[in-house]
């Protein structure tokens, strides 16, 4: 399997003298990836830590005990819930730990390392997603599109997890209280499964097109960009996962309009 993945500073940030506060990190099983991306809150002190404490506890939570490819949905189910509730807790303890080590006189407030945060596990045929907060997901798949004479073969890109839609409450946090309540978990079994990727809210400008790009209404919502989920796995898998041409998509001038820190981080299938 492919990994490859890569942050970048958002011009907004840079400007405001702010460091980086967005951390990714991937474990290669080999057949089996787990990733996760965090996007710390903007105006917490320690935000950057807490996204790296998101990354590390997901990955090393997500990693253990994952069920077979030949097991049924039920279990996958079971086993995705399960890792969410323990994400979100392990994550608390390890909060709670730095911020008492660091200052263990004062009050333990663990909203200064807020994060969200979204993770995937990817044994084709599964992808099994843990969400908190507004980061999202898109699913590759290969197979025919269309059908009779305009049957293809080709790479299609699917947003399974979506950003919230403008003028929703505000994100939710792994600190937030009520966070083990509200951590979003669910599983997809695609025989054509490609690839996963996953992105912080600074790239959906980058990343997903308005409906009317393929003249659809409004309601459509936000749908994934083939050029650049589609482009960006052919080239990480014709150069065998070098990040430099991501890096550079997320420094490009498009990509600087947002202001905020970008990362993409996926997990592609190997072969054309």
């Amino acid at each position: 399997m492919i990994i490859a993945g890569a942050v970048v500073q958002g011009t907004g940030h840079l400007a405001a003298g702010l460091g980086c506060q967005d951390a990714f990190k991937a474990v290669d099983l080999g057949a089996t990836a787990v990733l996760a991306v965090a996007d710390g809150a903007g105006g917490r002190e320690r935000s950057a830590l807490g996204a790296h404490i998101a990354v590390d506890t997901a990955c090393r939570v997500l990693a253990e005990d994952i069920p077979d490819a030949d097991d049924p949905p039920e279990v996958w189910t079971r086993w995705t819930v399960a890792g969410g509730a323990r994400v979100v807790a392990d994550y608390l303890r390890a909060v709670e730990g730095v911020l008492k080590a660091t200052a263990p006189s004062e009050p333990v407030e663990a909203g200064a390392l807020a994060a969200t945060m979204v993770a995937a596990v990817v044994r084709p045929p599964w992808a099994a997603f843990v969400s908190v907060g507004d980061c999202f997901g898109t699913v590759l798949t290969r197979g025919p599109a269309g059908t009779g004479n305009a049957q293809r073969e080709g790479e299609r890109c699917h947003l399974v997890l979506p950003p919230p839609a403008p003028g929703t409450p505000g994100p939710v946090f792994l600190s937030s209280p009520g966070a083990a309540l509200r951590v979003r978990t669910f599983v997809v079994w695609e025989p054509e499964l490609s690839g996963v990727v996953l992105a912080t809210d600074g790239c959906a400008a980058l990343t997903l097109d308005h409906p009317s790009a393929r003249e659809l209404p409004p309601q459509a919502g936000p749908l994934p960009s083939e050029r650049f989920f589609c482009g960006l796995a052919a080239t990480l898998r014709a150069n065998g996962g070098d990040a430099a041409p991501l890096r550079a998509l997320l420094s490009g001038p498009q990509a600087a309009r947002t202001g905020d820190d970008l990362t993409v981080l996926c997990a592609l299938t190997e072969g054309s």
